[in-house]
C-alpha cells in the first residue's frame, strides 16, 4: 500500500501547541488510527519508517513530538550521547500530567480526523512504550502495543520521578500487547515480573511477548535492530489492530 507520509498539524494541548505527523494510505477511504509514541528523540527516520509500517497495514498513524514545550517543533534528537542526554533529561523534566494531556489530546485529534473512522489505537516504543501504555487508559483507546516499555516497573516517568502507571493498570478498558526484549537492561527479570503481576491482578485483557533482543531491538539503525524480530513483532501488531480497531 502506498503511503502518504508528508503531512503535519499543529494542534492545541494545555502545554501549547504540538506537532503531529500524520501518515496514512494513499487512496481514498477512512481508515482506524494509531497513536505512534516515539522513543525519547522525537520522530527519527527509524520512528517514520515504524510509523510507515503501521500506515501499511492500513492505518492512519499519528506521531506526536513529546517534547514540544521543550524543543521547538520539528526538533529530531540525534542517536549519540548528546541526544541521549537531553532526551532522558526532558523525560524527567516533563510532569506526568502533561504526558497524559498530550495523549488526550492527539486521541481526540485522530478519531476527529476526516480520514479517521474514530477507532483509535496506541502504539509506542521505549518512552513511547509507557506513553502508550498510559493513554490505554483513556475509554476511547481500544488498544495500546507497548515495546520495551521503560519506567513502568520502577514508577520513575516524569518530572519528580514518580508515577502511577503500576497503581493505575485497572483503568485500561481496552487490550494491551506488551513486548520485552530479555537482554533489555532497562526492565530487568523482575521488572517484567512486577508488570506481569499487575496486569493479572488487575484484570487486563493482554498478550505479552520475551524475545531473546536487546533494548530497541525495532530500531533499524544501529547494532541493536533485529530484522527478523522486527517482522514478527509487526506481525503481532497487525493482528492485534486487525482484530481490535475494527468498526462496528
Amino acid at each position: 500500500m502506498i503511503i502518504r507520509g508528508d503531512e503535519t498539524a499543529d494542534i492545541p494541548t494545555a502545554g501549547g501547541p504540538m506537532r503531529m505527523h500524520l501518515l496514512r494510505p494513499a487512496v481514498e477511504g477512512r481508515f482506524a488510527g494509531v497513536v505512534l509514541f516515539s522513543e525519547i528523540y522525537q520522530v527519527t527516520a527509524p520512528i517514520r519508517r515504524l510509523a510507515a509500517m503501521v500506515a501499511g497495514m492500513g492505518h492512519v498513524v499519528a506521531v506526536p513530538e513529546v517534547y514540544h514545550e521543550y524543543e521547538p517543533a520539528g526538533t529530531v534528537l540525534a542517536y549519540d550521547q548528546a541526544g541521549t542526554d537531553r532526551g532522558n533529561d526532558l523525560k524527567f523534566a516533563k510532569p506526568v500530567a502533561a504526558y497524559d494531556d498530550d495523549a488526550r489530546a492527539a486521541v481526540a485529534w485522530l478519531a476527529s480526523h476526516p480520514s479517521c473512522t474514530g477507532r483509535i489505537g496506541t502504539m509506542g516504543v521505549c518512552l513511547g512504550g509507557h506513553l502508550a501504555f498510559r493513554a490505554a487508559m483513556n475509554p476511547a483507546v481500544s488498544a495500546a502495543a507497548c515495546f520495551y516499555a521503560t519506567d513502568i516497573h520502577s514508577a520513575t516517568l516524569g518530572q519528580g520521578r514518580h508515577d502511577d502507571s503500576l497503581d493505575r493498570m485497572g483503568d485500561i478498558p481496552g487490550e494491551v500487547m506488551m513486548v520485552w526484549g530479555r537482554q533489555d537492561p532497562h526492565v530487568p527479570f523482575a521488572g517484567r515480573q512486577a508488570i506481569r503481576a499487575g496486569l493479572e491482578q488487575a484484570g487486563v485483557r493482554y498478550e505479552w511477548h520475551e524475545v531473546n533482543a536487546q533494548h530497541a531491538f525495532l530500531r533499524d539503525e544501529g547494532p541493536r535492530y533485529d530484522p527478523a524480530l522486527f517482522l514478527q513483532a509487526m506481525g503481532w501488531t497487525a493482528a492485534l489492530f486487525g482484530r481490535t480497531l475494527r468498526a462496528g
